[in-house]
């Protein structure tokens, strides 16, 4: 059993101590990136490509991170090794720190650097048994959702609503054209198919979908990444929403029409157990260092 724990700037602490002071650019204008890694027997899945990321988002809003990606690489693993955690994730913020509120970016102030250690994960065994249900909404987003960052606001709503409705998740819609969930990016299966929108502006390119991707063309099974709309929805055999803590979960209804035969499908129950199988390489690969 491991336990919860945080990192903040320079040191490790409790989770609830408090830390963060009221004029912080994050707090005030959402002004950062993050990313949320998962844990899997105490490894780090994917923790290169989501590094990786965190400074491409910090680099497209012109943030400077206080610390290397090998050096945030380095604090996540001490993380690991103090609390033990096998089974959970690893959130990571970074803002442009403490300052008085002005819009203009603050001059010679460090970035502040959140992690948080946190055990558990949700049990996703019923949805991926029967499927959930998701609902569409206009993506009322701004124009940059490639970037990972912490204003989040529409997601939360979007979200909210479709869990009011009876919903797992929200997706959204934008000039005709399906986008990707509040929190997962989208699948869908036709004919043999896995099709997925572009990773443009327009949507995050989520690493989970980025694995997904190269298990397929491992698999050998055609996926195209491209413009899909509702009515490709409404055709589809399968939909499936992919995401860090969510891995792959099958969606069996769309607002009130039936995907499919209303059931998991064969490619999703292939996927699942493909991306298990790269899940246990990459823990077998990493104790074996």
């Amino acid at each position: 059993m491991g336990q919860n724990l945080a990192f903040f700037n320079e040191r490790f602490i409790d989770p609830n101590e408090r830390v963060l002071p009221v004029e912080e650019r994050g707090l005030q204008f959402g002004d950062g990136v993050y990313e949320m890694i998962r844990l899997y027997r105490g490894v780090p899945f994917t923790l290169q490509e989501h590094l990786d990321r965190l400074e491409q988002s910090a680099h497209s809003i012109m943030l400077t991170l206080p610390k290397t990606v090998e050096e945030i690489a380095a604090i996540v693993q001490a993380g690991i090794a103090q609390t033990k955690i096998a089974e959970g994730t690893v959130y990571i913020q970074v803002t442009r720190g403490t300052a008085p509120r002005n819009h203009l970016f603050p001059e010679e102030v460090a970035a502040n650097l959140f992690i948080v250690w946190k055990e558990g994960v949700p049990d996703l065994g019923k949805q991926q048994e029967v499927g959930v249900v998701v609902f569409t909404f206009p993506d009322e987003r701004w124009h940059n959702c490639y970037i990972k960052s912490i204003c989040l606001l529409p997601n939360v709503l979007a979200k909210e609503k479709a869990h009011q409705r009876g919903g797992h998740e929200a997706i959204f819609i934008r000039d005709n054209e399906v986008k990707e969930g509040t929190s997962t990016n989208l699948f869908i299966v036709k004919d043999g198919v896995f099709k997925t929108p572009i990773a443009d502006q327009s949507i995050l390119n989520g690493i989970t979908r980025q694995k997904i991707i190269e298990i397929l063309k491992k698999q050998d099974v055609p996926v195209l990444e491209t413009r899909l709309t509702m009515e490709d929805i409404e055709v589809a055999d399968e939909v499936i929403i992919t995401s860090t803590t969510q891995e792959a979960v099958p969606v069996v209804q769309v607002n009130d029409r039936k995907v499919g035969a209303g059931k998991p499908g064969v490619y999703f129950q292939k996927l699942a157990a493909w991306f298990q199988k790269e899940v246990d390489q990459s823990c077998s690969s990493s104790s074996g260092k």
